[in-house]
């Protein structure tokens, strides 16, 4: 070492032990003022005061909070056992510590769940006779959701254990560099030993980790004021000291700069998080500046600090307005999930268009912005309770719609039954009416359980084809028959057209009767071609007039064409509609007859010979004629009757 550095030495341990007695009294001051829990008159703002609050949580929180952001997702319309899996996934994939506002909302939504499932499983109970006393339920979900909750709480406390721990250590570690750099003041070594051992406990101090929030304020202040002092004091080797304090004037110029620069931006929330990211360098990785620019460099950054705090609280305050209108909105809403709830509703189409309503409603909610922090968990709460008032009553209906949909299954199945047991009966005149009765009622019959739905659709319908189908086959082997014979009558038909009668009048009422016979031999025609028996009676007629047959007569043979079809006809109720026809017939012709003789005996002293008396008289014969022939065409009825 050089005679001159020898002397530099020396003079600066003479005046650092001249500095020790002030030393210690300014550090007896930060002792009382961390002590006390007072603020450094630095520290006299409530800008600064917010960010270091900030800042200290951030500290503490350190390396310990999950920085992504984790999904919030409906848990609400989550069933309890999408709401055990959700609480495992969330413990097996996110930090423990990034999940607690998750985990409660979990817990919150499967605790409300399992109450009303409980209460319903009460309901029941009771309802089947038991007794309130002896009532238990028990739900494998719910054993495996407390499960997990209970690891959850374990980890968690581990968690919180070892991060106590933790910062407990550091904060010695921190207790402990802050005494080692106060020491350096009283070592005698050489001045370039002192301040490389002073940049190591420096390095050690930003490496240390975090420590408790409540520690953080007087820990830094302690360290920068004995860092201070340590540079105010440190005259020897003055080129190390000045290029300390010129790189960090450079520094806290440029954190000058920039937070005036943010000072200057609309966005205040941008800006604030930025400031508090130069605060923290200011005070955690930029030692002090030359004593002549500390209090004008000072002065700067808290002026910007201020105006950015000002104009955020200005915000804050236009904010709040904004706060109470979404509260307005929200509050609206609710009002309408409310009466929503009120309504009375008593069919399915009812209840979905509702559901929907209140989906709308719902992200309408959430769509609508934040509201004061004094009444959010009370608004988020009404929310809350308002959804499940409506759930209540959509869970009530839809019970009560259970109990009815198996009734009706019940019923179905009776029919189904019916269906069945008559699928194979081979009477189709007694059987087609009970299936056709059968299948209407089958659609008077409202819902029954989704899940029963097509398995008893499929086997009621798979009974009536069946049924059906047999009837079909059987009418369709009939119709075979029927359209042979409509074949053959209408080949009768063209023969007897084609006969002129004119010239075997002598022989007509006798070919007559043998086309008659052989019509009626020929067989019944199906339903939709009996047009067929009145184009054959209109040919008759024609027939009879060229051959002079006496109406009766005429009127009696094609009675005999449709006597043998009613005789051939397996439905017994066209033989009665006959014989009703026929009956109302004979009454008509005498109420006819009884009117005409009664008009008679307004004709007194009036000769039989009169035009008009003469009418009457030969209409009432007329009738007469036609009234004996409807009783003789009644007779042969009840002769083919026996």
């Amino acid at each position: 070492m050089s005679e001159t550095d020898n002397l530099q030495e020396a003079d600066g341990q003479e005046e650092m032990k001249k500095a020790i007695e002030s030393e210690k009294e300014a550090e007896n001051n930060v002792i009382e003022d961390t002590a006390n829990n007072e603020k450094l008159p630095d520290t006299e703002d409530d800008g600064l005061d917010e960010i270091d609050e900030s800042n200290a949580e951030d500290a503490e929180d350190e390396g310990n909070s999950d920085r992504h952001k984790i999904e919030f997702k409906d848990y609400e319309n989550m069933s309890l056992e999408m709401l055990a899996i959700e609480l495992e996934k969330l413990l097996q994939s996110e930090k423990v510590q990034a999940i607690k506002k998750h985990v409660d909302a979990i817990k919150n939504e499967f605790n409300d769940k399992f109450d009303s499932l409980v209460d319903e499983k009460k309901e029941e109970f009771l309802a089947e006779g038991g007794n309130e006393i002896d009532f238990y339920y028990s739900n494998p979900i719910k054993k495996r959701f407390n499960n997990t909750y209970r690891e959850y709480r374990n980890k968690l406390n581990a968690h919180y254990k070892s991060i106590q721990e933790n910062l407990k250590k550091n904060l010695d570690e921190r207790l402990e560099i802050i005494e080692e750099i106060k020491g350096l003041i009283n070592v005698e070594e050489n001045i370039n030993t002192t301040y490389k051992h002073f940049k190591e406990l420096q390095e050690r101090w930003r490496h240390a980790g975090p420590i408790p929030r409540d520690k953080y304020n007087n820990a830094w202040n302690s360290y920068h004021h004995h860092v201070e002092i340590f540079y105010d004091f440190l005259h020897l080797n003055r080129e190390l000291r000045d290029l300390d304090f010129k790189h960090n004037y450079e520094q806290k110029l440029k954190i000058i700069e920039r937070a005036e620069e943010l000072a200057q931006e609309e966005d205040t929330n941008h800006a604030f998080r930025e400031l508090q990211v130069l605060h923290k360098l200011w005070k955690e990785e930029l030692g002090p500046v030359a004593k002549e620019h500390r209090e004008e460099i000072w002065g700067r950054f808290k002026k910007a600090t201020k105006t950015i705090h000002d104009k955020r609280q200005e915000y804050f305050k236009n904010l709040d307005s904004i706060y109470e209108e979404n509260l307005e909105k929200k509050q609206d809403i609710i009002d309408k999930i409310n009466a929503i709830a009120n309504e009375e509703g008593s069919s399915h189409g009812f209840w979905q268009k509702k559901i929907k309503e209140i989906e709308a409603l719902r992200e309408d909610f959430f769509s609508a912005g934040k509201v004061p922090i004094k009444v959010n968990e009370a608004t988020w709460s009404k929310f809350k309770e308002s959804v499940r008032n409506f759930n209540r009553k959509k869970n009530a209906f839809y019970k009560d719609l259970k109990k009815e949909q198996l009734s009706n299954l019940q019923k179905k199945l009776d029919l189904i039954k019916i269906a069945e047991d008559n699928k194979d009966n081979d009477d189709f005149a007694t059987t087609t009416p009970l299936m056709k009765k059968i299948q209407n009622d089958w659609k008077t019959i409202g819902h029954v359980p989704r899940k029963d739905s097509d398995k008893i659709w499929k086997q009621f319908k798979n009974a009536c084809n069946h049924y059906f189908d047999k009837l079909h086959a059987s009418l369709n082997a009939a119709n075979k028959e029927g359209l042979e014979a409509y074949n053959k009558k209408n080949e009768l038909l063209e023969e007897i057209k084609s006969i002129d009668f004119t010239k075997k009048k002598d022989k007509g009422v006798a070919i007559v009767n043998d086309y008659i016979s052989k019509w009626n031999a020929a067989g019944k025609v199906p339903s939709n071609k009996r047009y067929i028996e009145g184009k054959f009676n209109k040919v008759l007629d024609g027939i009879f007039k060229t051959l002079d047959v006496d109406t009766t007569e005429a009127e009696l043979m094609k009675f005999e064409t449709k006597l043998e079809d009613l005789s051939n006809d397996d439905d017994i109720r066209h033989l009665q509609n006959e014989k009703t026809f026929i009956r109302k017939k004979i009454d008509e012709m005498k109420s006819e007859i009884n009117q005409l003789e009664n008009n008679l005996q307004f004709f007194t002293n009036v000769d039989e010979d009169n035009p008009v008396v003469k009418e009457v008289l030969n209409n009432i014969e007329n009738h007469k004629e036609s009234l004996k022939v409807w009783k003789m065409k009644l007779s042969k009825l009840r002769e083919l009757d026996q």
